[in-house]
């Protein structure tokens, strides 16, 4: 079986829940995956192009009245099949971050401590921003969980969103602490 990107069996896996053309997927996107795996737009229509190509996806075209076609795009058995076997294969790697705040901090000793502060507190600020948004989705997703058979799986990516922006802003209070200390 040929191997794909991982863009590839993000747009499978986007095509089980409905989301059916470029922009469904990308709104999906944007409001879900977007918090752990970016895809952009410019990546959706090749890889869309690609799945059809290889027999993994269908397209259907329909009109509507006043505006372009839409192409609305259905896995077809083989893609079911190849996103099936992806999803049971180990994973490859653990994920790197690449975070800007930490880049800055470990070069910290060339910058004044109120910068570095400033660089925390702004971080923590976000951070605390992100924890609401997640707290915010949550809520919008348990109350539809009876609707959706991915809910549960869905919750459990957002738990783990939830688990890490926590721990962060935990690390940046300690680590404002520790340099207000260093201060003292």
């Amino acid at each position: 079986m040929k191997n794909y990107n991982y863009t590839t069996y993000a747009i499978l896996g986007i095509l089980t829940t409905g989301c059916r053309s470029g922009y469904d997927i990308k709104q999906l996107i944007d409001h879900s995956l977007n918090h752990f795996w970016k895809v952009s737009y410019g990546q959706i229509y090749p890889t869309l192009k690609t799945l059809v190509e290889d027999g993994l996806a269908e397209v259907q075209t329909s009109s509507q009245k006043g505006k372009p076609d839409r192409n609305e795009y259905f896995l077809t058995s083989k893609g079911i099949e190849t996103l099936k076997s992806w999803l049971e294969e180990p994973i490859h790697q653990i994920p790197v971050e690449r975070n800007e705040i930490l880049l800055k901090l470990f070069f910290g000793r060339y910058q004044s401590k109120e910068s570095s502060v400033s660089l925390l507190k702004e971080y923590k600020h976000k951070l605390e921003d992100r924890y609401l948004t997640y707290v915010s989705i949550e809520q919008a997703i348990s109350k539809s969980k009876d609707k959706e058979k991915d809910s549960l799986f869905w919750l459990f990516t957002l738990d783990y969103g939830k688990r890490v922006t926590k721990a962060a802003i935990e690390w940046c209070t300690s680590t404002l602490e520790q340099i207000s200390d260093q201060e003292a």
